[in-house]
């Protein structure tokens, strides 16, 4: 099924909003993890230990809505600069 190119029109912004929130939760997660394996890089602590603290429900709900808020602030610049 081809798509027309009204319709990938359509769909770009759409994309490349998903594309820059996904890095932003990229960078968030990699911060995190860095973090959190040098803090627990104890002896008997493994990067499993480390990414098993990382990855919480309460951490995916603040790298969604720091990503969001980082993307409306960038869009927002983007249009005023």
């Amino acid at each position: 099924m081809t798509q027309t190119p009204a319709r990938r029109r359509k769909l770009a912004p759409v994309l490349r909003a998903l594309v820059e929130i996904g890095f932003i939760i990229f960078l968030f997660y990699s911060n995190l993890l860095m973090g959190e394996f040098s803090r627990s890089a104890g002896k008997g602590k493994s990067f499993a230990f480390a990414l098993h603290d990382v990855v919480t429900g309460t951490n995916l709900t603040i790298a969604c809505c720091s990503a969001l808020v980082g993307y409306l602030i960038v869009e927002f610049l983007r249009k005023r600069l």
